[in-house]
């Protein structure tokens, strides 16, 4: 072989090996965007673009980002930060992440943990965790507290002296980072001051005239009246919870009020068996702890569930059940109609011995107080046995329509308090149950209501108004958005009817009647709820609970205003307290707090 084509030979294989690494280089898997440091998208398939399923979260750990689009409220609270701290730490948490990860290639060790939209992953870069980067970096919080507190607070000191601004790149103006007119920007960039103040425009409210944003701000911003009702009454086998949701104006996942409490108490004192009707779930970590402890203690766990997405929790359910091996979804397969109808029961079976239910999802919204909700726990071994028998129902995959009625006795006397149990669709409780007991009532008839929209009851609320009952009605204000709510028709009657003005839900399905009866349970007053939905309702007849329930109900009532006997709020307003600071798309229009046109 002569010289000549050696010498080619040689050129093409350094031409070969160039071509390699070039392609080593510049493919493989790689961060390609950073939604917060703990959440990525990696280019898993090589493609230089965001598919789906390449999400990737950081498993055991959060920290703070300056991506002011993301909710961070429970974040803040658990580590006391102000707003333009937690988006000040952000930045930097957002900073270092960047420069460890953006556009580097990465080893994915992919965990057998997901949720809907994110895959868990512990990542490397050139050998180093990441994970293990970000608490040596000082950004990292766990169990909501900072994982090294002095590297933490020397990132936050750092932060503060870069006097950032959030960017409207819209607008071309910047704002201060507590500015609702540079919160609400769905185009921004935080960035230090000094940067900001040589291209673009100050914010003339907080920047150039601050005081004119803080009149604003007192101006939109009500008196809140900080007087509660006592949020628990307990007599012999019954404990009533409720919520004072008037002082609760975000929710959270802090185990601080009575219902995640007793949750908590009561799947800790499980020992054999705990069957559980969930309609939504949200990870609260003191329940997650408590569930995890009751599976090594061998407790029995069993779930039957809702399978359509429900106001954007379907994440966190997924996770609840990914810990439960024994469930059942009520999907109907290849049967729309029955799929469409919902398991919309909350209620806990322990022990064969001790009942949870009542009106509260066990959501953040839920266990927070944040929503206006009972619960009922009641240790009777033959009611739950009863509620047994419907679970078992459910259970074996007969939901809705399909379930049979219990022939069993359903009337229980708990000490010295008598009650009735009734299942929905299978009982139609309103019409065999609640219309006779307002018909029957002697002296008031109060209710505190998500929703009315029956017939038969609304007739019957009108015929006890016009035999001289006192009949008041507190509606929550979404509900007069719903289809077939008789609320205007109830009002046209002449009986008082306030729609409340407050950030979370009137969330309770529930009458008090003559100092004698409550009503309450899952289901709404409605079609769906007699007829369609898996729900339960209890008759409680006990005089002293039934003022305890009155109390709270003139308590609520008093708290809104009377202009609101003829008016309805919009829910996501500066007219309803806290509904533009919570966090929560409060009118399910897919906006939320400064987003929404009614909070501008």
């Amino acid at each position: 072989m002569n010289k000549k084509l050696l010498n080619i030979i040689y050129i093409l294989l350094l031409f070969l090996l160039f071509i390699i690494f070039d392609i080593g280089k510049n493919t493989g898997t790689r961060v390609i965007e950073l939604i917060s440091p703990t959440k990525f998208v990696v280019d898993l398939n090589s493609n230089g673009i965001f598919d789906e399923g390449e999400t990737i979260c950081v498993p055991e750990i959060q920290t703070f980002t300056s991506n002011i689009s993301l909710n961070q409220n429970d974040l803040m609270k658990a580590m006391n930060l102000s707003q333009p701290d937690a988006i000040s730490a952000g930045y930097m948490a957002d900073e270092f992440s960047k420069t460890f990860l953006l556009n580097k290639k990465v080893k994915v060790e992919l965990k057998p943990e997901r949720t809907m939209d994110c895959k868990f992953a512990e990542i490397y870069v050139d050998g180093e965790n990441y994970t293990e980067a970000l608490i040596n970096s000082g950004h990292a919080i766990i169990d909501g507290k900072a994982a090294k507190p002095e590297l933490f607070n020397k990132e936050l000191h750092d932060a503060r002296n870069l006097n950032l601004v959030i960017l409207n790149r819209k607008s071309g103006k910047y704002h201060k980072l507590n500015c609702r007119y540079g919160i609400k920007s769905s185009d921004f960039l935080i960035l230090p001051m000094a940067e900001a103040e040589l291209q673009f425009e100050k914010c003339k409210y907080c920047i150039v005239r601050p005081e004119q944003s803080e009149k604003l701000r007192k101006k939109e911003e009500p008196t809140l009246d900080k007087t509660t009702y006592p949020e628990f009454k307990e007599v012999k086998g019954i404990k009533f919870i409720l919520s004072d949701y008037t002082n609760h104006l975000a929710p959270h996942t802090n185990c601080d009020h009575y219902f995640c409490k007793e949750m908590v108490q009561l799947i800790n004192n499980t020992h054999s068996t705990l069957d559980m009707a969930v309609y939504e779930w949200s990870n609260i970590p003191e329940i997650e702890r408590a569930i995890e402890n009751a599976k090594a203690r061998n407790v029995k766990i069993r779930a039957v569930y809702e399978v359509k997405d429900n106001y954007g929790v379907r994440e966190e359910m997924a996770d609840f059940l990914n810990k439960i091996e024994d469930k059942h979804s009520d999907e109907i397969s290849e049967n729309k109609k029955l799929t469409s109808m919902l398991m919309h029961n909350k209620f806990i079976i322990s022990d064969n011995k001790t009942l949870l239910t009542g009106s509260m999802n066990f959501s953040r919204t839920g266990f927070s107080g944040f929503n206006a909700n009972n619960v009922v726990i009641i240790s009777s071994p033959e009611l739950a046995s009863y509620y047994t028998k419907e679970f078992e129902q459910m259970y074996s995959g007969n939901f809705h329509t399909l379930k049979k009625h219990l022939d069993s006795q359903n009337s229980f006397n708990i000490s010295d308090t008598k009650v009735n149990a009734y299942f929905s669709p299978q009982d139609k409780t309103i019409e065999k149950v609640l219309v006779p007991l307002v018909n029957n009532a002697k002296n008031y008839i109060y209710l505190p209501v998500f929703v009315i929209t029956h017939k038969s009851l609304t007739k019957a609320l009108i015929d006890a108004k016009n035999r001289g009952l006192d009949v008041r009605i507190i509606l929550d204000a979404t509900s007069v958005r719903s289809n077939h709510t008789t609320h205007e028709i109830l009002r046209n009657a002449g009986i008082p009817l306030k729609t409340e003005n407050y950030a979370g839900k009137i969330h309770t399905k529930s009458m008090i009647i003559d100092d004698k009866y409550i009503i309450t349970g899952s289901m709404n007053f409605s079609n769906s709820g007699e007829n369609r939905n898996d729900e339960n309702c209890l008759v409680i007849e006990n005089s002293e609970l039934a003022k305890f329930y009155k109390g709270w109900f003139e308590f609520i009532w008093k708290k809104i205003p009377d202009i609101y006997l003829k008016y309805s709020v919009r829910p996501e307003s500066r007219y309803s307290i806290g509904s533009c600071y919570d966090g929560i798309d409060n009118d399910y229009d897919g906006k939320v707090d400064m987003a929404d046109d009614g909070c501008r």
